[in-house]
């Protein structure tokens, strides 16, 4: 087949731990390239972002990157990116137009929108991911939300327009059929991890001799490092090693990196918090090897990568039950689940697995099998691909016997 990926903000040439760099990120990559080695011709299109950018990339992974003028060519934040959609969607309308793709896959809201308006006068099917939902997001942001004005009746519009959601946690589902989708028109295909790059074994980052608590992705202020910080008064023992944000040398400029070290002082812990900055895709596993336990504590979340990435590492996580998260931990076996933005009770379930040297190896242990057995890309990017073969399957005529 031939499939077009649409990612209008999140491009998988991206470096990974930047605001608006992340999951989504890594999840259009690795999805792009597992179904260029199924033998598709893929191609990710996302926004120029800067001028020096060329039109088309190749990729060593065997698809091609479209960068797609629309708007300045400059990095914006992705919640400015709405009034550029109608000139994203006159490009890929023209260049579909020429050579119509078999499936198009949205990653994003704005990205359906590009999506669904550029295919309309085509046979080809739209589905859609959200990687997160603007219901939610107000739900636990409120009047902080910075997402665009109607942003919730969008997304109700594209579950009218689109064939089908590729969603990645039941959560969402639950979600989507409050905003009018029909149950029949999604599937769960929940994200994946390199279980070949991911290993218990391999290069580990250097310790300070501390037991070690570690937090990966954006810093951003629903994605709970603060409560993780907070945290720290219960573990009197241990560090806290952020891993993400700007470049080490930016560190100490950074708005978020500051506010978190002033909760660091208030709370007396501030001798104990490392902040490591952005660190490159390569190295991201030898960091999670290096932790005694992995902490995924956002407010909410709609997916989330890093605990796959600590269980394929062999390494125990400590959640919140929020999202996606309650799929991927299994409470109890992979790691412990904890309410959200509830530092106390963090601070107790972290200090009582530190003390328990077999229940963390247990959990470990347990989390290399689950990550191989229902998370490895190869099986992920299958699963996407039946969906993509359903879809098409669904919209063919049937022929009538005569």
């Amino acid at each position: 087949m031939r499939i077009d990926l649409v990612s209008e903000h999140a491009s998988p040439l991206a470096a990974i731990g930047g605001v608006d760099a992340g999951g989504q990120n890594v999840h259009v990559a690795a999805l792009a390239a597992g179904l260029a080695r199924r033998g598709h011709e893929v191609t990710v299109h996302t926004r120029r972002d800067d001028d020096a950018l060329p039109e088309r990339v190749r990729t060593q992974d065997g698809y091609d990157v479209a960068h797609v003028p629309a708007g300045p060519p400059r990095e914006l934040p992705k919640d400015e990116l709405l009034p550029y959609m109608a000139e994203f969607a006159a490009v890929l309308r023209d260049r579909w137009s020429i050579a119509p793709p078999d499936v198009v896959h949205a990653h994003f809201w704005m990205s359906g929108l590009a999506a669904v308006e550029a295919a309309a006068e085509l046979p080809t099917p739209v589905l859609q991911t959200f990687h997160a939902l603007g219901s939610v997001k107000r739900r636990h942001q409120g009047a902080a939300d910075p997402s665009p004005a109607g942003r919730i009746g969008l997304e109700r519009g594209l579950c009218r327009d689109v064939d089908h959601v590729v969603a990645t946690c039941s959560d969402e589902v639950f979600e989507l059929r409050r905003l009018g989708l029909p149950s029949d028109r999604a599937t769960v295909v929940p994200c994946g991890v390199d279980t070949s790059v991911f290993t218990p074994r391999g290069p580990v980052a250097p310790r300070s001799g501390r037991p070690r608590l570690l937090v990966l992705g954006r810093l951003v202020e629903r994605k709970g490092q603060d409560d993780a910080v907070r945290a720290l008064r219960a573990v009197p023992d241990a560090e806290l090693v952020v891993v993400g944000g700007p470049p080490a040398e930016g560190i100490d400029a950074d708005p978020e990196v500051r506010r978190l070290r002033r909760i660091a002082q208030a709370e007396g812990v501030a001798d104990r918090v490392v902040f490591a900055g952005a660190v490159a895709r390569a190295d991201v596993p030898a960091w999670v090897r290096s932790a005694d336990v992995v902490l995924a504590v956002p407010w909410y979340e709609p997916f989330g990568i890093t605990p796959l990435e600590a269980m394929a590492c062999g390494r125990p996580v400590v959640a919140t039950a929020v999202g996606g998260l309650v799929d991927t931990v299994v409470g109890g076996i992979t790691g412990d689940l904890v309410p959200p933005r509830d530092p106390d009770r963090l601070g107790e379930t972290l200090a009582a697995l530190l003390a328990d040297d077999e229940r963390r190896a247990a959990y470990g242990a347990a989390g290399v099998r689950r990550a191989r057995a229902r998370y490895r890309w190869s099986r992920v990017v299958a699963d996407t691909e039946a969906v993509y073969r359903q879809v098409l399957a669904s919209r063919r005529p049937v022929e009538v016997a005569r």
